[in-house]
Protein backbone atom coordinates (compact mmCIF):
# COMPACT_ATOMS: atom_id res chain seq x y z
CA UNK A 1 0.00 0.00 0.00
CA UNK A 2 1.74 3.45 -1.18
CA UNK A 3 2.04 5.80 1.62
CA UNK A 4 -0.63 8.22 2.27
CA UNK A 5 1.73 11.58 3.69
CA UNK A 6 4.42 11.80 1.23
CA UNK A 7 6.85 15.17 1.75
CA UNK A 8 9.83 15.96 -0.58
CA UNK A 9 11.95 12.51 -0.38
CA UNK A 10 15.23 15.14 -1.10
CA UNK A 11 17.82 14.02 1.34
CA UNK A 12 20.66 16.20 -0.13
CA UNK A 13 20.10 19.76 -0.55
CA UNK A 14 20.68 21.92 -4.05
CA UNK A 15 24.26 22.58 -4.65
CA UNK A 16 25.70 21.02 -1.71
CA UNK A 17 28.86 18.33 -1.51
CA UNK A 18 28.12 15.15 -0.61
CA UNK A 19 29.87 13.35 2.47
CA UNK A 20 31.77 10.71 -0.20
CA UNK A 21 33.07 14.29 -2.35
CA UNK A 22 34.40 16.02 0.80
CA UNK A 23 36.09 12.98 2.49
CA UNK A 24 37.34 11.79 -0.59
CA UNK A 25 35.79 8.38 0.32
CA UNK A 26 32.47 6.71 1.78
CA UNK A 27 32.35 4.84 4.78
CA UNK A 28 28.05 4.50 4.33
CA UNK A 29 25.94 4.07 1.81
CA UNK A 30 24.35 7.04 2.31
CA UNK A 31 27.56 9.01 2.08
CA UNK A 32 27.10 9.68 -1.76
CA UNK A 33 23.78 10.93 -0.91
CA UNK A 34 24.11 13.08 2.41
CA UNK A 35 25.48 16.82 2.24
CA UNK A 36 28.34 17.39 4.12
CA UNK A 37 27.89 19.37 7.66
CA UNK A 38 30.38 21.85 7.06
CA UNK A 39 32.58 20.33 10.24
CA UNK A 40 35.20 18.48 8.63
CA UNK A 41 37.04 21.39 6.98
CA UNK A 42 36.76 23.57 10.60
CA UNK A 43 39.69 21.01 11.14
CA UNK A 44 42.15 20.60 8.94
CA UNK A 45 45.94 21.18 9.46
CA UNK A 46 45.32 24.82 7.98
CA UNK A 47 41.75 25.77 10.03
CA UNK A 48 44.50 25.07 13.18
CA UNK A 49 46.87 27.08 11.60
CA UNK A 50 44.85 29.93 11.38
CA UNK A 51 43.36 29.39 14.61
CA UNK A 52 46.25 29.32 16.29
CA UNK A 53 47.31 32.42 14.53
CA UNK A 54 44.31 34.33 15.53
CA UNK A 55 45.22 33.69 18.95
CA UNK A 56 48.72 34.82 18.61
CA UNK A 57 47.60 38.20 16.85
CA UNK A 58 45.06 38.48 19.69
CA UNK A 59 47.56 37.91 22.28
CA UNK A 60 50.05 40.40 20.83
CA UNK A 61 47.55 42.97 20.65
CA UNK A 62 46.73 42.68 24.26
CA UNK A 63 50.09 43.10 25.45
CA UNK A 64 50.83 45.80 23.31
CA UNK A 65 47.87 47.50 24.51
CA UNK A 66 48.70 46.63 28.06
CA UNK A 67 52.47 48.27 27.40
CA UNK A 68 54.17 44.62 27.93
CA UNK A 69 55.40 44.82 23.88
CA UNK A 70 55.76 47.75 21.77
CA UNK A 71 52.89 48.83 20.19
CA UNK A 72 54.73 48.73 16.64
CA UNK A 73 55.84 44.96 17.39
CA UNK A 74 51.72 44.12 18.46
CA UNK A 75 50.68 45.77 14.91
CA UNK A 76 53.21 43.99 13.04
CA UNK A 77 52.54 40.31 14.50
CA UNK A 78 48.52 41.22 14.44
CA UNK A 79 48.62 41.74 10.81
CA UNK A 80 51.18 38.97 9.89
CA UNK A 81 49.29 36.10 11.70
CA UNK A 82 47.45 35.02 8.32
CA UNK A 83 48.56 31.39 7.02
CA UNK A 84 48.75 32.59 3.45
CA UNK A 85 51.38 34.90 4.04
CA UNK A 86 53.65 31.75 6.14
CA UNK A 87 55.97 29.39 4.18
CA UNK A 88 54.44 26.03 4.79
CA UNK A 89 56.46 23.74 3.61
CA UNK A 90 59.31 25.18 6.01
CA UNK A 91 56.70 25.03 9.02
CA UNK A 92 56.04 21.07 8.09
CA UNK A 93 60.03 20.32 8.01
CA UNK A 94 60.44 22.18 11.06
CA UNK A 95 57.51 19.82 12.80
CA UNK A 96 59.43 16.74 10.99
CA UNK A 97 62.56 18.08 12.68
CA UNK A 98 61.60 19.40 16.05
CA UNK A 99 58.67 16.81 16.60
CA UNK A 100 56.80 19.69 17.48
CA UNK A 101 53.15 20.51 16.29
CA UNK A 102 53.40 24.08 16.99
CA UNK A 103 56.53 25.69 17.91
CA UNK A 104 57.95 25.54 13.63
CA UNK A 105 54.61 28.13 13.70
CA UNK A 106 55.82 30.62 16.24
CA UNK A 107 58.83 30.33 14.14
CA UNK A 108 57.94 30.87 11.22
CA UNK A 109 55.19 33.65 12.25
CA UNK A 110 58.51 35.43 14.15
CA UNK A 111 60.36 35.07 10.78
CA UNK A 112 57.87 37.05 8.48
CA UNK A 113 57.61 39.47 11.65
CA UNK A 114 60.86 40.86 11.22
CA UNK A 115 63.84 40.87 13.69
CA UNK A 116 62.39 43.42 15.66
CA UNK A 117 58.62 42.65 16.04
CA UNK A 118 59.73 39.16 15.31
CA UNK A 119 61.42 38.74 19.15
CA UNK A 120 58.16 39.66 20.74
CA UNK A 121 55.97 36.92 19.64
CA UNK A 122 54.40 34.42 21.55
CA UNK A 123 55.71 36.06 24.31
CA UNK A 124 54.86 34.90 27.96
CA UNK A 125 52.83 31.99 26.51
CA UNK A 126 52.95 28.20 26.39
CA UNK A 127 52.31 26.17 23.64
CA UNK A 128 49.04 25.06 24.65
CA UNK A 129 47.80 28.46 25.82
CA UNK A 130 47.55 29.04 22.16
CA UNK A 131 46.41 25.61 20.46
CA UNK A 132 43.98 25.25 23.13
CA UNK A 133 42.28 28.74 22.87
CA UNK A 134 42.34 28.40 18.77
CA UNK A 135 41.30 25.06 18.84
CA UNK A 136 38.31 26.24 21.09
CA UNK A 137 37.41 28.58 18.43
CA UNK A 138 37.30 25.35 15.56
CA UNK A 139 35.00 24.22 18.45
CA UNK A 140 32.39 27.12 18.53
CA UNK A 141 32.16 27.47 14.71
CA UNK A 142 31.27 24.11 14.38
CA UNK A 143 29.06 24.53 17.68
CA UNK A 144 27.39 27.03 15.69
CA UNK A 145 27.02 25.02 12.86
CA UNK A 146 25.56 22.15 14.58
CA UNK A 147 23.34 24.62 16.25
CA UNK A 148 22.01 25.27 12.50
CA UNK A 149 21.27 21.87 12.15
CA UNK A 150 19.98 21.02 15.05
CA UNK A 151 17.15 24.00 14.47
CA UNK A 152 16.60 22.63 11.24
CA UNK A 153 15.70 19.37 12.80
CA UNK A 154 13.34 20.84 15.36
CA UNK A 155 11.52 23.16 12.85
CA UNK A 156 10.95 19.31 10.47
CA UNK A 157 10.38 17.72 13.89
CA UNK A 158 7.45 20.76 14.75
CA UNK A 159 5.79 20.65 11.31
CA UNK A 160 5.82 16.72 11.49
CA UNK A 161 3.72 16.94 14.72
CA UNK A 162 1.58 19.19 13.54
CA UNK A 163 1.17 17.32 10.24
CA UNK A 164 -0.25 13.73 12.19
CA UNK A 165 -1.30 15.40 15.12
CA UNK A 166 -4.56 13.69 14.65
CA UNK A 167 -3.30 10.37 12.73
CA UNK A 168 -4.34 7.49 14.76
CA UNK A 169 -1.97 4.23 15.42
CA UNK A 170 -0.92 1.79 18.00
CA UNK A 171 0.79 2.80 21.09
CA UNK A 172 3.23 0.14 21.78
CA UNK A 173 4.86 -0.81 25.02
CA UNK A 174 6.84 -4.05 25.67
CA UNK A 175 6.34 -4.84 21.83
CA UNK A 176 2.75 -4.99 22.79
CA UNK A 177 -0.33 -3.02 21.38
CA UNK A 178 -0.98 -0.31 24.66
CA UNK A 179 -3.94 2.01 23.92
CA UNK A 180 -4.26 4.04 20.65
CA UNK A 181 -2.01 7.25 20.30
CA UNK A 182 -1.47 9.66 17.20
CA UNK A 183 1.66 9.77 15.33
CA UNK A 184 1.99 13.34 16.44
CA UNK A 185 2.00 12.42 20.14
CA UNK A 186 4.92 9.76 19.20
CA UNK A 187 6.68 12.76 17.06
CA UNK A 188 6.35 15.05 20.35
CA UNK A 189 8.29 12.83 22.47
CA UNK A 190 10.74 13.28 19.87
CA UNK A 191 10.64 16.96 19.80
CA UNK A 192 11.01 16.97 23.97
CA UNK A 193 14.24 15.13 24.19
CA UNK A 194 15.69 16.82 21.42
CA UNK A 195 14.89 20.63 23.06
CA UNK A 196 16.02 19.43 25.99
CA UNK A 197 19.26 18.33 24.74
CA UNK A 198 19.42 21.37 22.74
CA UNK A 199 19.16 22.74 26.27
CA UNK A 200 22.10 21.11 27.37
CA UNK A 201 24.18 21.49 24.19
CA UNK A 202 24.36 25.97 24.68
CA UNK A 203 25.17 25.37 28.34
CA UNK A 204 28.35 23.46 27.83
CA UNK A 205 29.24 24.99 24.00
CA UNK A 206 29.23 28.43 26.28
CA UNK A 207 31.54 26.34 28.47
CA UNK A 208 34.07 25.50 26.25
CA UNK A 209 34.04 29.22 24.54
CA UNK A 210 37.14 30.16 26.61
CA UNK A 211 40.66 31.47 26.40
CA UNK A 212 43.53 29.91 28.33
CA UNK A 213 46.46 32.43 28.57
CA UNK A 214 48.37 32.03 31.97
CA UNK A 215 51.52 30.32 30.77
CA UNK A 216 52.84 27.18 31.64
CA UNK A 217 51.05 25.95 34.47
CA UNK A 218 48.34 29.05 34.76
CA UNK A 219 50.43 31.19 37.29
CA UNK A 220 50.66 34.02 34.71
CA UNK A 221 54.35 33.61 36.10
CA UNK A 222 55.40 34.74 33.29
CA UNK A 223 53.71 38.23 32.77
CA UNK A 224 52.90 38.64 36.48
CA UNK A 225 50.40 40.92 37.72
CA UNK A 226 49.46 42.16 34.48
CA UNK A 227 48.24 38.02 33.18
CA UNK A 228 44.69 37.94 34.37
CA UNK A 229 44.42 41.53 32.13
CA UNK A 230 46.35 39.92 29.03
CA UNK A 231 44.23 37.08 29.17
CA UNK A 232 40.99 39.18 29.33
CA UNK A 233 42.18 41.38 26.51
CA UNK A 234 42.72 38.08 24.36
CA UNK A 235 39.02 36.58 25.32
CA UNK A 236 37.42 39.83 24.52
CA UNK A 237 38.83 40.00 21.46
CA UNK A 238 38.11 36.57 20.67
CA UNK A 239 34.66 36.56 21.44
CA UNK A 240 35.55 34.06 24.22
CA UNK A 241 35.26 33.93 28.23
CA UNK A 242 38.58 34.09 29.92
CA UNK A 243 39.13 30.83 32.35
CA UNK A 244 38.39 31.32 35.76
CA UNK A 245 41.63 28.99 36.95
CA UNK A 246 43.75 29.17 33.91
CA UNK A 247 45.40 25.75 34.21
CA UNK A 248 46.00 23.26 31.16
CA UNK A 249 44.54 20.69 33.40
CA UNK A 250 41.07 21.54 33.27
CA UNK A 251 39.28 19.10 30.96
CA UNK A 252 35.92 18.61 32.33
CA UNK A 253 34.13 21.33 30.48
CA UNK A 254 35.28 19.31 27.43
CA UNK A 255 33.83 16.27 28.37
CA UNK A 256 30.68 17.72 29.63
CA UNK A 257 30.09 18.84 26.31
CA UNK A 258 30.91 15.67 24.65
CA UNK A 259 28.55 13.97 27.10
CA UNK A 260 25.79 16.61 26.24
CA UNK A 261 26.67 15.55 21.82
CA UNK A 262 26.48 11.66 23.18
CA UNK A 263 22.96 12.41 24.74
CA UNK A 264 21.36 14.27 21.25
CA UNK A 265 22.55 11.64 19.56
CA UNK A 266 21.03 8.97 21.33
CA UNK A 267 17.88 11.42 21.01
CA UNK A 268 18.40 11.13 16.96
CA UNK A 269 18.79 7.24 17.15
CA UNK A 270 15.51 6.98 18.87
CA UNK A 271 13.77 8.71 16.44
CA UNK A 272 16.00 6.43 13.79
CA UNK A 273 14.96 3.52 16.14
CA UNK A 274 10.99 3.78 15.86
CA UNK A 275 11.05 4.46 12.56
CA UNK A 276 13.37 2.13 11.18
CA UNK A 277 10.90 -0.57 13.18
CA UNK A 278 7.88 1.16 11.91
CA UNK A 279 9.40 0.54 8.33
CA UNK A 280 9.47 -2.94 8.95
CA UNK A 281 7.13 -5.09 6.51
CA UNK A 282 5.14 -6.16 9.29
CA UNK A 283 4.39 -2.76 10.33
CA UNK A 284 4.47 -0.80 6.97
CA UNK A 285 3.34 2.22 8.79
CA UNK A 286 6.43 4.40 8.15
CA UNK A 287 9.23 4.53 4.79
CA UNK A 288 12.16 6.98 5.08
CA UNK A 289 12.82 9.32 2.24
CA UNK A 290 15.33 7.55 -0.83
CA UNK A 291 16.06 9.43 -3.62
CA UNK A 292 14.69 8.13 -7.10
CA UNK A 293 16.88 4.97 -8.05
CA UNK A 294 18.07 3.98 -4.95
CA UNK A 295 18.20 0.20 -4.96
CA UNK A 296 18.18 -2.13 -1.57
CA UNK A 297 19.59 -4.78 -2.30
CA UNK A 298 21.64 -6.69 -5.01
CA UNK A 299 20.11 -9.63 -5.39
CA UNK A 300 16.63 -8.90 -4.25
CA UNK A 301 14.82 -5.76 -6.14
CA UNK A 302 11.98 -5.28 -3.99
CA UNK A 303 13.72 -4.33 -0.74
CA UNK A 304 14.12 -0.62 -0.06
CA UNK A 305 15.82 -1.05 3.03
CA UNK A 306 16.52 1.64 6.01
CA UNK A 307 19.38 3.35 5.47
CA UNK A 308 19.59 6.45 7.10
CA UNK A 309 18.17 5.44 10.24
CA UNK A 310 21.15 2.75 10.35
CA UNK A 311 23.26 5.31 9.64
CA UNK A 312 22.20 7.71 12.43
CA UNK A 313 21.99 4.30 14.79
CA UNK A 314 25.69 3.69 13.92
CA UNK A 315 26.74 7.20 14.41
CA UNK A 316 25.44 7.61 17.76
CA UNK A 317 26.86 4.36 18.85
CA UNK A 318 30.27 5.72 17.34
CA UNK A 319 30.00 9.04 19.64
CA UNK A 320 28.58 7.19 22.68
CA UNK A 321 31.62 4.80 22.09
CA UNK A 322 34.23 7.87 23.42
CA UNK A 323 32.32 8.58 26.57
CA UNK A 324 34.59 6.12 28.58
CA UNK A 325 38.00 7.95 27.00
CA UNK A 326 36.61 11.79 28.02
CA UNK A 327 35.96 10.79 31.41
CA UNK A 328 39.15 8.52 31.17
CA UNK A 329 41.30 12.03 29.87
CA UNK A 330 40.04 13.57 33.14
CA UNK A 331 42.26 11.27 35.58
CA UNK A 332 45.84 12.45 34.96
CA UNK A 333 48.41 13.64 37.35
CA UNK A 334 49.84 17.25 37.56
CA UNK A 335 49.59 20.36 35.84
CA UNK A 336 49.46 18.84 32.35
CA UNK A 337 49.61 16.03 30.60
CA UNK A 338 50.14 15.45 26.84
CA UNK A 339 48.48 12.42 26.61
CA UNK A 340 45.32 13.16 28.43
CA UNK A 341 44.77 16.34 26.18
CA UNK A 342 45.69 14.83 22.87
CA UNK A 343 43.46 11.88 23.80
CA UNK A 344 40.25 14.04 24.48
CA UNK A 345 40.90 16.83 22.20
CA UNK A 346 40.54 13.64 19.26
CA UNK A 347 37.45 12.22 20.89
CA UNK A 348 35.82 15.40 21.29
CA UNK A 349 36.77 16.15 17.41
CA UNK A 350 35.82 13.26 15.80
CA UNK A 351 32.18 13.50 17.71
CA UNK A 352 31.49 16.86 16.08
CA UNK A 353 32.06 15.57 13.04
CA UNK A 354 30.18 12.54 13.24
CA UNK A 355 27.07 14.64 14.85
CA UNK A 356 26.82 16.79 12.07
CA UNK A 357 27.20 13.72 10.00
CA UNK A 358 24.29 12.16 11.88
CA UNK A 359 22.50 15.51 12.23
CA UNK A 360 22.07 16.15 8.11
CA UNK A 361 20.40 12.23 8.18
CA UNK A 362 18.06 13.14 10.68
CA UNK A 363 17.19 16.23 9.25
CA UNK A 364 16.73 14.32 5.68
CA UNK A 365 14.43 11.85 7.66
CA UNK A 366 12.07 14.10 9.67
CA UNK A 367 11.58 16.03 6.17
CA UNK A 368 11.04 13.67 4.05
CA UNK A 369 9.55 10.54 6.39
CA UNK A 370 6.37 8.74 4.37
CA UNK A 371 3.69 7.65 7.02
CA UNK A 372 1.22 5.50 5.76
CA UNK A 373 -2.23 6.38 7.62
CA UNK A 374 -4.34 3.61 5.90
CA UNK A 375 -1.82 1.31 7.24
CA UNK A 376 -1.37 2.40 10.97
CA UNK A 377 -5.36 2.17 10.88
CA UNK A 378 -5.11 -1.34 10.38
CA UNK A 379 -2.66 -2.02 12.36
CA UNK A 380 -4.47 -0.93 15.12
CA UNK A 381 -7.74 -2.73 14.53
CA UNK A 382 -5.35 -5.93 14.25
CA UNK A 383 -6.15 -6.96 17.39
CA UNK A 384 -9.93 -6.62 16.84
CA UNK A 385 -10.68 -3.99 19.06
CA UNK A 386 -8.17 -5.12 22.27
CA UNK A 387 -6.37 -2.32 22.16
CA UNK A 388 -9.52 -0.41 23.34
CA UNK A 389 -9.74 -2.41 26.56
CA UNK A 390 -8.85 0.26 28.78
CA UNK A 391 -11.93 2.41 27.66
CA UNK A 392 -14.39 -0.46 28.46
CA UNK A 393 -12.61 -0.75 31.58
CA UNK A 394 -12.70 2.95 32.70
CA UNK A 395 -16.91 3.18 31.56
CA UNK A 396 -17.59 -0.02 33.29
CA UNK A 397 -15.79 1.18 36.55
CA UNK A 398 -18.78 3.71 37.09
CA UNK A 399 -20.41 1.25 38.33
CA UNK A 400 -18.59 -1.74 39.37
CA UNK A 401 -15.42 0.09 40.04
CA UNK A 402 -12.17 -0.36 38.75
CA UNK A 403 -11.05 -3.76 40.01
CA UNK A 404 -13.81 -5.65 39.29
CA UNK A 405 -14.11 -4.20 36.06
CA UNK A 406 -10.78 -4.69 35.49
CA UNK A 407 -10.95 -8.52 36.23
CA UNK A 408 -13.83 -8.52 33.67
CA UNK A 409 -12.36 -7.48 30.75
CA UNK A 410 -9.28 -8.89 31.59
CA UNK A 411 -11.11 -12.27 31.03
CA UNK A 412 -13.18 -11.09 27.87
CA UNK A 413 -9.57 -10.34 26.52
CA UNK A 414 -7.80 -13.63 27.63
CA UNK A 415 -11.35 -15.85 26.40
CA UNK A 416 -11.35 -13.83 23.22
CA UNK A 417 -7.28 -14.48 22.15
CA UNK A 418 -7.61 -18.13 23.61
CA UNK A 419 -10.89 -18.94 21.23
CA UNK A 420 -10.70 -17.27 18.45
CA UNK A 421 -13.55 -14.79 19.55
CA UNK A 422 -14.55 -11.98 18.82
CA UNK A 423 -13.75 -9.81 21.84
CA UNK A 424 -16.87 -7.21 21.30
CA UNK A 425 -18.92 -10.74 21.49
CA UNK A 426 -17.43 -11.93 24.47
CA UNK A 427 -17.42 -8.69 26.55
CA UNK A 428 -21.43 -8.57 25.37
CA UNK A 429 -21.70 -12.48 26.34
CA UNK A 430 -21.15 -11.66 30.14
CA UNK A 431 -24.08 -10.65 31.95
CA UNK A 432 -22.48 -7.73 33.81
CA UNK A 433 -21.51 -6.23 30.61
CA UNK A 434 -24.30 -6.34 28.62
CA UNK A 435 -26.01 -5.04 31.79
CA UNK A 436 -23.64 -2.20 32.14
CA UNK A 437 -22.76 -0.84 28.72
CA UNK A 438 -25.46 -1.67 25.50
CA UNK A 439 -23.95 -3.14 22.47
CA UNK A 440 -24.13 0.56 20.75
CA UNK A 441 -22.16 1.80 23.40
CA UNK A 442 -19.67 -0.58 23.57
CA UNK A 443 -19.23 -0.08 19.33
CA UNK A 444 -18.39 3.55 20.47
CA UNK A 445 -15.88 1.88 23.08
CA UNK A 446 -13.84 0.12 20.70
CA UNK A 447 -13.37 2.97 18.21
CA UNK A 448 -10.00 3.71 18.74
CA UNK A 449 -10.00 7.02 17.41
CA UNK A 450 -11.99 7.77 20.05
CA UNK A 451 -10.07 7.09 22.93
CA UNK A 452 -6.49 8.65 21.94
CA UNK A 453 -6.57 11.26 25.13
CA UNK A 454 -4.71 14.42 24.68
CA UNK A 455 -2.92 13.32 21.90
CA UNK A 456 -3.19 15.74 19.49
CA UNK A 457 -3.12 18.70 21.69
CA UNK A 458 0.08 17.26 23.06
CA UNK A 459 1.21 17.31 19.62
CA UNK A 460 0.20 21.17 18.89
CA UNK A 461 1.89 22.16 22.49
CA UNK A 462 5.21 20.75 21.04
CA UNK A 463 4.96 21.64 17.94
CA UNK A 464 4.81 25.53 19.28
CA UNK A 465 7.78 24.22 21.77
CA UNK A 466 9.91 22.89 18.42
CA UNK A 467 9.59 25.97 16.68
CA UNK A 468 10.18 28.54 19.29
CA UNK A 469 13.78 26.41 20.44
CA UNK A 470 14.51 26.57 17.13
CA UNK A 471 14.24 30.13 16.61
CA UNK A 472 15.80 30.55 20.08
CA UNK A 473 19.04 28.15 18.91
CA UNK A 474 19.27 30.74 15.71
CA UNK A 475 19.93 33.53 17.85
CA UNK A 476 21.79 32.19 20.59
CA UNK A 477 24.15 30.22 19.15
CA UNK A 478 25.13 33.45 16.47
CA UNK A 479 28.45 34.76 17.17
CA UNK A 480 31.67 36.44 15.57
CA UNK A 481 32.08 33.37 13.36
CA UNK A 482 28.27 32.81 11.91
CA UNK A 483 24.99 34.96 11.35
CA UNK A 484 21.94 34.04 12.76
CA UNK A 485 20.83 34.06 9.64
CA UNK A 486 23.16 31.29 8.38
CA UNK A 487 20.11 29.04 7.81
CA UNK A 488 16.45 29.74 7.22
CA UNK A 489 13.59 27.26 8.04
CA UNK A 490 12.18 25.60 5.28
CA UNK A 491 8.38 25.78 4.14
CA UNK A 492 6.23 23.13 5.54
CA UNK A 493 6.07 19.97 3.09
CA UNK A 494 2.98 18.14 2.56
Amino acid sequence: MAPTSSPNSQVLDAGSRTIAQVEGRAARFTDYSVPDAGIRELFTARAHWQAWLDVEGALARAEAELGIIPASAGATIADRARVDLLDGDRVRDGIAVTAHPFMPLVTELARICGPDAGGYVHWGATTQNITQTGNNLLIRRANQRLAGLLAECLYAAGDLAEREADTVMAGRTHGQHAVPITFGLKVSVWIDELARGTDRFERTAAQVNTAMMAGAVGSHAAIGAQGPHVQALVARQLGMQPMRVPTRNVLDPFADHLWSIALLAAAGAKVSRDVMTMMQTEFGETVEPAAAGTIGSSTMPQKRNPKLTYDVLELCAQIRSVIPVALESLIHPHEADGSATALLDEALRSSLIQFGDLLVRLRGLLRGIQIDRARMLINVNAGGGLISAEAVMIELAATLGRQRAHELVRQAATDAVDNARSFRDTLLADDQVAAAITANRLDELLDPRRHVGLSADLAGQMTAVARQRADQLHSSMAGPDEPSTHRVRPPPTG
